[in-house]
């Protein structure tokens, strides 16, 4: 008989799962703001999209409209004047997929050009990202990946070329390998609305670089008609391209790429490649990504911000804020890394997403800020950063009796408009405009809400939300979710369910999780701990991990768990764990350092063995994150495996008595899911209770629409047998 046994659908996981989840906004005209949503939709087993378009405008009741998002729009943008808009395009055709740039202005388009034959799929992902027009919105750029082609026409037998080792950019992104900024030029007419073939020109751009291995460019944005500023990511110095997902030390930089003149490219037939020149902007030492243009009042570009992180160290630091001056040319960092925050100053630093907004600049008054939204401990709040003097005000902080809202910052009209979404753990996300009166004062309007069954809304309003300092182990805190009505009811405590972040410099926050809702509604009571190394808190705290991971961030859980049980919000006896990825390597160490402390445990995706960790798409973090010197000549030593293996949870297999749920994807480049097996099959050997669920084509989240909600309901099932210590 099997160990995991389905008990049936949940009552909330999926109505929570299925709630539209703000991803993006834009200003589509000076008072009309689209936003796009993903909704799961279990019964397809599918993502969808649906946009919203709002009046910015509304003096009573907000209105909208909605529209049902095509799958064949990969990307679209639109222009600063607000006049045109720009959209990637992928249509099935039967036997593959053909590809179109289109430029519309309202209902009608203006340009388009099947670029099928030309590149291989767009690339939309954050880190390579390109979707701009030029100031005078007749050129477009945007990434897209290069074919795989001959260097010489005459060697087109060759097959070495189709076969030749290519790096790509690891988890999620394996088929990403050569990205290409592409130039889509379109001359207008006033013989016709549309413009005609002939009057386009569209180029792949390429820059002459010394090194054999090339820099590979995204984030492309335009600064004048032939500049244009872009991240470049960078091989290591043994042909290897890092993972990118989640990780910020990187070798990249900005660079400055200079198209060449216009009458050059006259005649020159489509797809052709062209060369720019190129000049790196910033230092080798600093991995810099998320070129932003700030321009005057006459549309001329004055100054260049970006964000940079450390490349050696944690892949998670506490990031700067550079600029540079375009008219002396010149650099300085406008926000610093902050080591630790002082009792007159507590902010932690800049823990921000990997890009800023599209469009972060905000005026007020005669000041301009750079609006982001960063972690500040166990919550994303949204700050102002004055362009000038760096000085920074957080505009959404919690004042006593507040919900917790944690706030994303989806987009700004780059004057006085703001548009951001926010949410709890009990409260789904709202979207909201904010808006400066004629003295400058912030306010916020909400635009739109969820809609919740009675039922939803009710049991959500049972729950409560605090954040406990752990304060034996600062800055240790934990997020606590409890059932108003089950932690009062007599007898004993609900089961304390912990679940600790991964990264390990992740963080946990109080931001609305499926997930983390219905379990508490099974009755649980939910702990989620931000331990050392946890972003949000301080440079120091992430630095102060490195070598002690398996021991510094274990001892703060158990502190955490101990903390609860003190506070009479939890019981001895009554405990269960889990985790994903850093969180299933605490769970895999927490039940084997701790045999007597957790019932249970669900590992998803978990690190096991650190030594064998090495085909990762990331193997510099086996190195860093326990404290050694990662360089291209690294090897896995004997005595470097056997340092490893003592901090991994396989070294306590054999104390470990809680019974174990693995759930593992089988296309996870970041943990192998040879990492969860080898645990399964010690605890199988070693008679442990254990089972295994894995899920072809699932990656290292498992946020597929079917496997998450099969994780989740197997997670709910096993701490149902196992949580009270059967």
């Amino acid at each position: 008989m099997s160990l995991l046994e389905h008990t049936g659908p949940s009552r909330f996981y999926t109505e929570f799962a299925e709630l539209p989840l703000p991803q993006s906004a834009d200003f589509v005209a000076a008072d009309v703001i689209r936003v796009t949503y993903v909704v799961r939709d279990h019964e397809r087993n599918t993502k969808r999209f649906v946009t919203k378009t709002f009046p910015t405008i509304a003096d009573h009741e907000i209105s909208y409209t909605t529209s049902h998002d095509s799958s064949e729009i990969k990307a679209f943008a639109t222009s600063p004047s607000k006049v045109r808009q720009a959209i990637l395009r992928e249509v099935a055709n039967g036997t593959g997929t053909n590809r179109f740039v289109e430029i519309w202005i309202g209902t009608q388009i203006e340009a388009s050009l099947d670029v099928t034959k030309y590149h291989d799929v767009f690339h939309t992902e954050d880190f390579l990202n390109s979707l701009s027009f030029s100031p005078s919105e007749t050129s477009l750029i945007y990434t897209a990946e290069a074919n795989v082609t001959c260097d010489d026409d005459a060697a087109s037998d060759d097959p070495y070329p189709k076969f030749r080792y290519t790096p790509h950019f690891g988890e999620s992104s394996h088929t990403k390998k050569r990205p290409t900024i592409f130039l889509f030029r379109w001359t207008k007419s006033s013989m016709s609305t549309r413009v005609a073939k002939q009057d386009i020109l569209f180029f792949a751009l390429s820059f002459p670089q010394a090194t054999q291995t090339p820099v590979l460019f995204g984030q492309a944005t335009f600064a004048t008609e032939d500049v244009i500023f872009a991240a470049g990511h960078e091989h290591t110095k043994d042909g290897r391209l890092l993972g990118v997902k989640w990780c910020m030390n990187r070798p990249m930089g900005i660079w400055e790429l200079r198209l060449p003149e216009s009458r050059s490219l006259e005649g020159a037939p489509l797809g052709a490649r062209i060369s720019c020149n190129s000049l790196k902007l910033t230092p080798s030492e600093r991995s810099c990504r998320s070129p932003r243009v700030l321009y005057d009042s006459n549309r001329t570009p004055i100054r260049l911000f970006w964000l940079s992180n450390s490349i050696r160290g944690a892949d998670a630091s506490c990031a700067s804020l550079e600029s540079r001056d375009l008219t002396a040319c010149s650099n300085k960092v406008l926000v610093d890394t902050i080591m630790e925050p002082t009792p007159d100053n507590d902010f932690p630093g800049l823990f921000t997403e990997y890009t800023m907004p599209c469009s972060p600049f905000l005026h007020r008054g005669d000041r301009i800020y750079i609006v982001l939204h960063s972690l500040w401990r166990s919550r994303t709040t949204v700050l102002f950063i004055d362009t000038e003097s760096g000085a920074i005000t957080d505009e959404t902080k919690i004042h006593d009796g507040k919900p917790f809202y944690s706030w994303n910052v989806l987009a700004t009209d780059n004057r006085m408009c703001i548009v951001c979404s926010r949410s709890t753990l009990t409260t789904p996300s709202d979207i909201l405009l904010g808006s400066f009166d004629q003295h400058g004062r912030l306010s916020w309007k909400v635009l739109d809400k969820p809609l919740l069954s009675g039922e939803a809304e009710r049991a959500l309003g049972d729950l409560t939300t605090s954040i406990l300092p752990i304060g034996a182990r600062p800055p240790t805190e934990t997020i606590v979710v409890q059932s108003k009505k089950a932690s009062t009811r007599p007898g004993p405590k609900p089961v304390c369910v912990t679940i600790p972040h991964g990264g390990p410099h992740g963080t946990s926050t109080t931001a609305f999780s499926p997930a983390t809702a219905a379990l508490a509604l099974e009755g649980y009571t939910i702990s989620l701990p931000n331990y050392t190394g946890s972003r949000g808190f301080g440079e120091k705290y992430i630095r102060k991990l490195l070598g002690h991971c398996g021991t510094m961030d274990v001892q703060d859980v158990v502190e955490s768990v101990n903390e609860l049980i003190r506070l009479g919000i939890s019981e001895q006896g009554r405990q269960v764990v889990e985790g994903v990825s850093h969180g299933g390597f605490l769970s895999g160490h927490l039940i084997g350092q701790h045999p007597d402390l957790f019932n249970a445990a669900v590992m998803r995706n978990p690190v096991i063995s650190v030594g064998e960790f090495i085909g990762s798409d990331i193997p510099d973090w086996a190195y860093t994150e326990f404290g050694l010197v990662f360089t291209p000549e690294s090897l896995m030593t004997p005595a470097v495996f056997q340092k490893l293996f003592e901090a991994s949870p396989i070294a306590h297999v054999d104390r470990v008595r809680a019974p174990v749920l693995l759930l593992l994807g089988e296309d996870d480049l970041r943990v192998m899911p040879t990492q969860g097996m080898r645990f399964y099959h010690a605890l199988k050997g070693r008679e442990r209770r254990v089972e295994m669920l894995t899920f072809p084509k699932e990656t290292h989240l498992l946020e597929g629409v079917e496997a998450a909600k099969v994780s989740w309901e197997a997670g709910r099932d096993w701490f149902k047998a196992f949580a009270e210590g059967r």
